[in-house]
């Protein structure tokens, strides 16, 4: 049992609540997903079942697409409306030209502040960790990239915007930013992964979707951008033990033998090595 399905996670279940359902319905316990969703956020996670659990990796450095809301006027301990609120502030009437200014700001690469409340590991301890011990930590920076973003809505007290962003953005600290930049506090409202690399919310799974076998899973070839061809002759020996070859390839090569999966290779200036042995 090898194939990717894409979930369209549901508010209030955690990434892990999804993977120990799958465990249920799938019935099998080796399923690894792609990036890491907060109980409230939504929308698509990309889950791997059995081998393919090796891909993990691959697939999580792909762009991810959201669409968020903010609620001014409150800043809380989590950065997200489910958490206790700390602070509140008047809010002021923002024109839409302003907010927008204020959003095109962050394109580009951005020196982003890991939330306390996240799973980042600081001398072997998870951030939230340190949070529920009320234990002082100094929160690490990361540098991302903010590659698309756009004001959708404002009205009152709300503000809405999609973005896509790199890899181990926090859409949390990027609304803190923001904030910053309005001069008031805020606090995330709502949050959905609308795409990651080029799986889309419109073509994802609920939970209760699986349950009723109303699903296409995904192979490598729809996974990611690969070449398939058949093991060629004189290197079956090679491939079968997972050594280095050459070839005139590049990218990713899926070697197949009678229709079966045997190993995925990554090529660059015709040398390939192992990535997945089936």
């Amino acid at each position: 049992m090898n194939f990717g399905i894409v979930i369209n996670k549901e508010k209030d279940y955690t990434s892990r609540d999804v993977i120990n359902k799958l465990n249920h319905i799938l019935r099998t316990k080796k399923i690894g997903h792609t990036g890491t969703l907060d109980p409230l956020a939504t929308g698509v996670l990309v889950c791997l079942i059995g081998k393919y659990t090796k891909l993990v990796s691959l697939i999580m450095d792909e762009d991810k697409e959201y669409i968020a809301s903010i609620k001014l006027g409150i800043k809380t301990d989590t950065l997200d409306i489910t958490g206790n609120i700390i602070d509140k502030c008047e809010i002021k009437k923002y024109n839409l030209e302003e907010i927008n200014n204020i959003l095109k700001s962050f394109l580009g690469e951005y020196h982003q502040i890991i939330p306390l409340y996240s799973a980042k590991r600081v001398n072997g301890k998870r951030l939230y960790e340190y949070a529920r011990s009320k234990e002082e930590v100094k929160l690490p920076e990361s540098i991302v990239n903010i590659k698309e973003i756009e004001l959708l809505d404002y009205h009152d007290d709300l503000i809405k915007f999609r973005v896509v962003v790199s890899k181990g953005t926090y859409i949390r600290s990027l609304i803190q930013s923001m904030c910053d930049k309005l001069n008031c506090y805020g606090t995330m409202n709502e949050l959905i992964r609308t795409r990651q690399g080029k799986f889309r919310i419109n073509n994802s799974y609920t939970l209760n979707d699986i349950e009723n076998n109303n699903y296409q899973i995904l192979k490598i070839e729809d996974l990611l951008d690969v070449e398939v061809l058949n093991i060629p002759n004189g290197l079956e020996k090679s491939i079968l033990n997972g050594n280095k070859i050459e070839l005139d390839k590049n990218g990713y090569i899926l070697f197949k033998k009678d229709n079966e999966e045997i190993a995925l290779y990554y090529f660059e200036n015709k040398i390939g090595r192992l990535k997945i042995l089936f």
